[in-house]
């Protein structure tokens, strides 16, 4: 394509356009936190004086995390194969969502974070970068890689790196899942041990989300895909569909489609994008749960939800419930940076979980059943809440 033609339906810089204008020239920069203004500060920030620096870390690694940056520090690490709700539109494209994930953990965790946008899908290739890269961080925060590949390159890099890697699509999406679910199931008087869940999607948020759910001690989950529930007679799933099946579907013993499932169910979960038609909504049972978090357009639009439901929530910022992930991972990766923790633990996500809950409160209402990601309660909760548990975990090294 010659460098005048426009693809079609694609946004292209316009002027007077707030968006264009907020991003040109990037929306991060590398700020000092020394000062140079002679040659006496010269010399102590670079040569000579960093020569002294650089060999008691060769003598002593360990006081990397004292004499530089990288134990405050996190990789924004990305394919730029499963962005937003844009799909794979590759690495370049990508940068401006890394960007803005970098500034939020700036904002409110005070970590820095270095986007980086891989020019591979390999997974082989991608783990063999980051690991060679880990040296310089204190932590991997992976974002926008598509599945089932999201899961292998996550498990093989904590494998491999003894410092904190979190696919954030994942495990922040189920963090503020669990802590959104916790306190409206407290608002409707259900109970954990007899809710029956349906979980749209099996992609990376909706095979986390159900695994938080279950250790969170949810039972009944049907976990439906576009072939329906999960089950592992079904010779069409991969290996992480197969295990979810074995640990959802076979002790809930649910079939057929999502209309099916929902009927008589008590809570939905939407992380796959569609429309669940009405018909279905109103076959749920009494006061009903409706997490439509797909964007921009919910599986259940917040007006029809309304009509069945009590509580509902979306992933849009323009509608009450915003199940967010800035609530979770600047939190996170505090708490886990403040104790040096190796890795971040089943525990570590419960914990933020609960402490986002737990911020709520009294407040507890229909529209109100998770903190705004402005309240400058919740990244301190979390983070403290990630360090007591990474103590108890036994994975924290101070």
């Amino acid at each position: 394509m010659v460098a005048s033609e426009a693809l079609p339906d694609l946004e292209t810089p316009a002027a007077g356009d707030p968006v264009f204008a907020l991003h040109e020239g990037g929306k991060m920069a590398i700020a000092a936190t020394v000062p140079l203004h002679g040659a006496d500060e010269l010399s102590l920030a670079y040569t000579p004086g960093v020569a002294k620096v650089c060999e008691a870390i060769a003598a002593d690694p360990g006081l990397s995390d004292e004499y530089t940056w990288v134990p405050n520090t996190v990789a924004v690490v990305t394919d730029g194969t499963a962005v937003l709700g844009l799909g794979d539109i590759g690495p370049r494209a990508a940068m401006p969502v890394m960007e803005g994930k970098a500034i939020l953990f700036k904002q409110f965790s005070g970590v820095d974070a270095i986007p980086i946008c891989l020019d591979t899908t390999d997974a082989d290739e991608i783990v063999e970068t980051v690991a060679r890269l880990a040296p310089s961080f204190g932590g991997i925060n992976l974002e926008d890689i598509s599945a089932p590949r999201c899961f292998d390159i996550e498990d093989r890099l904590k494998q491999r790196l003894d410092i904190p890697v979190f696919h954030d699509d994942q495990h922040g999406t189920a963090v503020v899942v669990l802590a959104a679910l916790e306190n409206a199931i407290r608002l409707t008087g259900k109970y954990h041990d007899t809710i029956r869940v349906v979980v749209s999607g099996a992609g990376a948020a909706g095979v986390a989300v159900t695994r938080i759910l279950l250790a969170a001690g949810i039972q009944d989950i049907a976990v439906v895909d576009r072939a329906g529930v999960l089950h592992r007679d079904r010779e069409d799933l991969n290996p992480v569909k197969r295990a979810l099946a074995a640990d959802t579907a076979d002790t809930t013993g649910r079939w057929g489609s999502l209309d099916a499932v929902l009927d008589g169910a008590d809570v939905f979960i939407g992380l796959s994008g569609g429309t669940v038609p009405e018909h279905a909504v109103a076959s749920m049972g009494p006061d009903p749960i409706i997490f439509g978090l797909a964007n921009p357009t919910p599986e259940v639009h917040p007006d029809v939800a309304r009509k069945y439901s009590r509580v509902v929530a979306t992933g849009r910022s323009d509608f009450p419930n915003q199940i967010n992930n800035v609530l979770a991972f600047p939190g996170i990766f505090r708490g886990a940076f403040d104790v040096r923790a190796s890795a971040i633990t089943e525990g570590m996500k419960l914990a933020a979980a609960n402490a986002l809950a737990d911020l709520v409160g009294e407040d507890l209402r229909e529209d109100l059943i998770i903190p705004s990601p402005f309240d400058p309660r919740v990244g301190p909760a979390v983070a403290g809440a990630v360090a007591e548990a990474a103590r108890r975990d036994g994975v924290a090294r101070r």
